[in-house]
C-alpha cells in the first residue's frame, strides 16, 4: 500500500479503540489517507457529505490533522477497520458535543464496496455503546439528508427517531445549494432498552 509522508501517524491519545465482532474502530490517523480515499473520493459515497469528494489522498491530509489535534471533548473520528484484513474501509465520529448538556452529534460513512453487509451497524452501534457508555451522554443526534434512505433506515433500526420536520435549506452542499435536512435523535434509555435481538448485541467498547 502507497504510504504519504506524514508528521503524526500515531493514534490520538486518549480516545478508546473500539471493537466489534467483524470490526475495529480506532483513532484515525495521516496514514489512512490512502485507504480512505476510496470512501471519501467516491462521488456517489459522498453524495449527501457537505464536502467535496477528494480528487488525491493527499486531499484528505488536512481534514485529519484539524481532527486529530480537535480537543477529544468535543470531537474524535475513527477508521473502521476490517479485523480480517486490517484495512480502513470507513469513518466514524462524534462532533457538537455540549458536555454541559450531554449531547453530541455523530457522522458515519463505508466504502460502497462493503455496503449491505451489516458493517455500517455494526460500527454506529459501537459508536453509540462508547458514546452511552464511557462518555455518559444522554442523547446522540444524527443530521440526515431526506434522500439518503440507506441512512434514514440505518438510524432507524438503531432505535433513532425523527423528531423534527424538514429543516429547509439547513447545510450549504460543494455544489452550492442548500440542502434540507432531517433530525434523528436516539436517549440513553432507548439505547439501553433495545431488544436484545436487534442486532447490535455482542458489540465491544
Amino acid at each position: 500500500m502507497t504510504r504519504l509522508a506524514s508528521s503524526s501517524s500515531h493514534p490520538t491519545d486518549g480516545i478508546a479503540v473500539l471493537q466489534t465482532p467483524r470490526l475495529v474502530l480506532r483513532p484515525w490517523t495521516e496514514d489512512d489517507a490512502v485507504a480512505l480515499h476510496a470512501v471519501f473520493g467516491d462521488a456517489e459515497a459522498m453524495r449527501f457529505w457537505n464536502t467535496a469528494p477528494s480528487a488525491r489522498p493527499e486531499d484528505l491530509l488536512p481534514g485529519i490533522r484539524r481532527s486529530v489535534s480537535a480537543p477529544a471533548e468535543y470531537h474524535a473520528a475513527w477508521a473502521v477497520v476490517l479485523r480480517a484484513s486490517g484495512v480502513a474501509i470507513g469513518f466514524v465520529n462524534y462532533h457538537h458535543r455540549e458536555v454541559s448538556s450531554a449531547r453530541l452529534e455523530i457522522g458515519y460513512i463505508l466504502a460502497r464496496a462493503f455496503w449491505g453487509q451489516g458493517l455500517a451497524r455494526e460500527a454506529v452501534a459501537a459508536l453509540l455503546d462508547h458514546c452511552f457508555g464511557a462518555m455518559a451522554v444522554n442523547r446522540v443526534e444524527a443530521l440526515i439528508d431526506p434522500d439518503n434512505t440507506a441512512s434514514l433506515r440505518l438510524a432507524e433500526r438503531l432505535g433513532f427517531r425523527c423528531e423534527s420536520g424538514r429543516m429547509r435549506q439547513r447545510l450549504k452542499m460543494p455544489d452550492g445549494r442548500f440542502a434540507d435536512i432531517l433530525m434523528y435523535g436516539l436517549l440513553a434509555a432507548d439505547w439501553a432498552g433495545r431488544p436484545t435481538n436487534d442486532g447490535t448485541a455482542g458489540v465491544l467498547s
